[in-house]
């Protein structure tokens, strides 16, 4: 069980507080407008007296970098979390998105689970283990990263200067109903263009239709089998056909058509060797229907990444919640992607994604976080500062 001495330092209601001051801030990406909210975080680190400092970038945007220093016995443990946040949609809320309505014991807004509860837990974590004046064996480093909602730019930006040197560990604080996902599947997106040649819709034999096409790749397509092994926490691969769009007015041959595909892939997974077989049903096309014209395009590519539930740092996870709730849970694994898919690939280190709230909050309306969860939240938090850089 923790020092209490670290616990007794977290107060529920500066905790509340906190939170709902990080939900008012708009940080909706596109265009991200994170800045202010990493301005205000490194405020808070201040106050703490952590040292800090924020990477701005331009159009409002920025990372803040906190870090307390240990004793170098150990390599550094990183807490990880995102700035922005998906809009709030078209569907009004019960309470307003940037309200942090405090309602039944929930805290409302968007972000609040996605993932501004994990970035305030966070912090409230860190405020507890400086005040309780422990020593740590390693540095402790916390970022909040800008754009992971759509390309990761902070966490990008963060690897490329390697802010990963040095770290041994990572705790992604994205919701996870406290619970241990150690595994997400990749995000593999693709624009398929079928090419043909306009021609007055009165001419059909003029031109070449780029739709009727597209349908004949289309049934190659839902026909397309993944080369993959089953995961024992992700499961299985799966293929979505997003949107498709072609030709311009009903009495014209249509030139071109386009669809987009989302796939969702499972570790082991090489994304490229999908493109290829891609490519090579346009190839098969081409030499069974005349004029046919296609290429690919990627337009994101975030691979699955995975934490095997026998490493030592999720057991070390799953003994903590039990020591500390007596709570038994079992690593599991989330069909999203998270920064995670930015770091681990070029360093293999050992990530968990644990924070309040329910995955199935996040980009819904009415988004919200229980006060329990995320003041548990806290409680594991310091915990694994305690399990892993202090005994």
């Amino acid at each position: 069980m923790m020092d209490k001495k670290a616990l007794d330092y977290v107060n529920k209601d500066e905790a509340i507080e906190l939170l709902q001051s990080i939900i008012k801030f708009k940080t909706v990406n596109a265009p991200g407008d994170e800045l202010p909210l990493a301005e205000f975080i490194s405020s808070k680190l201040d106050e703490i007296g952590v040292k800090n400092y924020v990477d701005a970038f331009e159009g409002n945007r920025g990372n803040v970098v906190g870090r307390i220093n240990g004793t170098g016995e150990k390599e550094a443990l990183l807490f990880n979390g995102h700035l922005d946040t998906v809009p709030p949609g078209d569907i009004e809320w019960e309470h307003g998105p940037y309200s942090a309505a405090l309602v039944n014991n929930k805290i409302y807004g968007r972000g609040s689970a996605d993932m501004k509860g994990g970035l305030a837990a966070m912090l409230m974590a860190i405020k507890a283990v400086k005040q309780a004046g422990w020593e740590l064996k390693g540095d402790f480093i916390y970022t909040a990263t800008a754009g992971e909602e759509t390309d990761s730019i902070g966490a990008v930006k963060y690897r490329d200067e390697g802010g990963l040197d040095g770290v041994s560990a990572i705790i992604i604080g994205e919701p996870s109903s406290n619970g241990v996902n150690v595994a997400e599947k990749g995000a593999f997106w693709v624009e398929i263009t079928t090419y043909g040649k306009t021609a007055h819709g009165a001419f059909t034999h003029k031109g070449i239709n780029a739709i009727t096409h597209m349908n004949a790749l289309i049934s190659e397509l839902v026909s397309y089998k993944f080369k993959y092994v089953e995961n024992t926490v992700v499961g299985h691969p799966t293929m979505n056909i997003s949107t498709i769009s072609g030709g311009v007015k009903t009495n014209v041959v249509p030139d071109k058509c386009s669809l987009t595909i989302d796939m969702r892939t499972v570790p082991g997974q090489v994304h490229a060797d999908i493109v290829k077989d891609f490519e090579e049903i346009i190839e098969k096309l081409a030499d069974e229907i005349k004029d046919f014209k296609a290429d690919v395009k990627v337009l994101n590519d975030r691979p699955a990444v995975e934490t095997k539930a026998s490493d030592p740092f999720v057991k070390m996870a799953i003994e903590t919640i039990k020591e500390e709730f007596d709570k038994d849970v079992e690593a599991k694994g989330v069909n999203f992607y998270t920064d995670a898919s930015i770091f681990l690939p070029s360093t293999n280190l050992p990530c968990i994604f644990y924070g309040p709230g329910d995955a199935d909050m996040a980009h819904q309306p009415n988004e919200f976080v229980s006060v329990d969860s995320y003041m548990e939240c806290i409680q594991f938090y310091i915990a694994m500062i305690e399990n892993y850089l202090v005994k």
